[in-house]
């Protein structure tokens, strides 16, 4: 039996991260993955891949509608969607043989098959060709990711009732696609669809976008998907049923007054969360705890109830986020080597790729109100940046929510061009606990999209931003 410092189990984000800041540190390191790609849902069928199709998508949606007005002509343009789709394998196959290069590189034993514990300290390694490896670890971490959710009543078939690993693998482009829920993931790939052709409808038991986020962000995305996509949408409706019917899909739901709505279309995208992947890992002969969702239960040093066993990720509570897991590696890992690494939960960046853009970090004006905190507010719109009029890209704000009596940036919100790369100007201010007027006080290159943070800050410091 080979013996290890720390075993990894799951080679996504926080995984594969862990098992490299570990093998830094100096530990004999063994990472345990069931299938044969390594990068786990981020890399093979997330956000990597996701990424991929909305770019291609966004560039057939610029040529189709915007390129005119910049003076370029397009003729008999159309969607290869195979050839999108084989571009998208590509990028993912790429990333993840930088996986497989690094785990080398760092000197890193990867074991291939599904890893079980057999005790705390011993995994067992069921392999595709039916053999068993069996290996023991001083320490484990538990990184094995999550897996799409669904409702009772819904009928996934991965044909025509889908979830997002068979949406980044359609054969045709929808005709009419229906979204079951209104988060990150169904208005990711609704996008990639409706740029496309596809008639997109949202259903969403909540009374609007992205819950989750700032309610003004929600708003505005809400309008700009409507207006340049064709988006509609059934709020404040509870799914009751999906199923598929030949080459139909239908969705049953109801509305707030308890009236029946039914819906058609030829494909249904289930998008309502995921949930942790913790099925047959054996924590109950290592003794681990979970909660009644599944959910590993952890410390505030991210160490299960038994010792030598640590969890990070989508397995545990807080945000499903790729960069949440890294961080979370790399604290387990440093910890694990007598360091004392730090995480700020609440300086976590939220982003969604659609188009505007949309990116959050800290805390939202509906949680200050909840709070009781006094706070100020200050907004800038696209529109009156000159960088988003030069590119087209007028829709959308940010937004910068300050104490009302130190002026500490206590949250920030943006939906526009890039805010994606613009929200870590805010994440790092807000690391360093800036003030709105540190923020306005920066010099910002002329033109960018970055300038709009600075009015924003302006606006909350003193109303005194200077373009409006």
């Amino acid at each position: 039996m080979e013996k290890f410092d720390v075993a990894v189990i799951g080679s996504g984000p926080g995984g594969y991260v862990a098992a490299i800041r570990c093998a830094q540190l100096g530990f004999k390191t063994a990472l345990i993955e069931k299938y044969p790609n390594l990068g786990g849902t981020c890399l093979n069928v997330g956000c990597i891949p996701s990424k991929a199709l909305l770019d291609s998508s966004e560039h057939y949606h610029n040529a189709a509608h915007s390129f005119a007005e910049h003076g370029i002509e397009v003729k008999s343009l159309k969607v290869d969607l195979a050839k999108m789709i084989e571009r998208k394998r590509g990028v993912v196959k790429m990333t993840c043989d930088g996986i497989n290069f690094l785990m080398k590189k760092n000197k890193i034993t990867v074991i291939t098959g599904h890893g079980s514990f057999t005790s705390k300290n011993t995994i067992e390694i069921a392999k595709a060709d039916g053999s068993k490896e069996t290996i023991e670890s001083a320490k484990i971490i538990i990184a094995t990711g999550s897996k799409p959710s669904s409702l009772p009543g819904i009928e996934i078939d991965k044909k025509r009732v889908i979830t997002s690993t068979e949406a980044l693998e359609l054969k045709e482009v929808p005709k009419h696609l229906i979204v079951i829920g209104g988060g990150v993931i169904g208005l990711e790939l609704g996008s990639v669809y409706a740029r496309l052709g596809s008639k997109v409808s949202v259903v969403e038991y909540m009374d609007g976008l992205v819950a989750s986020m700032d309610k003004g962000l929600g708003k505005e995305l809400t309008r700009v998907l409507k207006k340049d996509l064709g988006f509609e949408y059934y709020f404040n409706h509870k799914v009751t049923g999906a199923v598929a019917k030949g080459k139909e899909a239908i969705v049953t739901a109801e509305n707030k007054a308890g009236e029946k709505v039914e819906l058609k279309g030829d494909y249904v995208l289930v998008a309502v969360g995921r949930k942790p992947y913790t099925d047959n890992l054996g924590l109950d002969k290592a003794g681990v705890k979970v909660d009644a969702r599944g959910k590993v239960e952890v410390d505030d040093h991210l160490k299960t109830n038994i010792d030598g066993i640590y969890a990070i990720g989508d397995v545990i509570k807080g945000a499903m986020l790729a960069h949440k897991a890294e961080e979370e590696g790399v604290f387990v890992a440093e910890q694990l080597a007598g360091q004392k690494p730090h995480i700020d939960y609440n300086l976590i960046p939220g982003v969604v790729y659609t188009w505007p853009e949309v990116a959050s970090v800290g805390l939202t004006e509906e949680q200050l109100k909840e709070q009781g905190r006094k706070y100020k507010a200050g907004s800038f719109p696209f529109k009156a940046s000159g960088r988003a009029r030069a590119s087209m890209d007028t829709d959308g704000f940010i937004k910068v929510l300050a104490d009302e009596a130190t002026d500490e940036v206590l949250g920030v919100h943006m939906i526009g061009p890039r805010v994606a790369d613009v929200i870590m100007e805010a994440v790092v201010a807000m690391e360093f606990r800036a003030s709105a007027e540190d923020i306005a006080r920066i010099c910002h290159a002329h033109p960018t999209f970055t300038e709009s943070l600075k009015e924003a800050a302006l606006d909350a410091t003193a109303k005194r931003s200077i373009h409006i």
